[in-house]
């Protein structure tokens, strides 16, 4: 073999930080999908809360 031993080291490391970059990022963006969730449940709960004191309170209008 011509190539140095070090060229490969420096390109296995290049391949393992790639990876590793992949692997980090895919992590993250389900991460951030279960967050995105989990907010979503909490504004629609807020809306059928609201929803159902809106349902509940007598409307305020006066005849006249």
């Amino acid at each position: 073999m011509d190539i140095p031993m070090w060229i490969l080291f420096v390109f296995g490391g290049i391949v393992i930080s790639a990876f590793m970059a992949v692997k980090t990022g895919r992590e993250d963006r389900k991460m951030e999908n279960e967050i995105i969730e989990r907010e979503g449940e909490v504004y629609m709960q807020r809306l059928e809360k609201e929803k159902e004191q809106r349902k509940d309170k007598p409307e305020g209008r006066s005849i006249g």
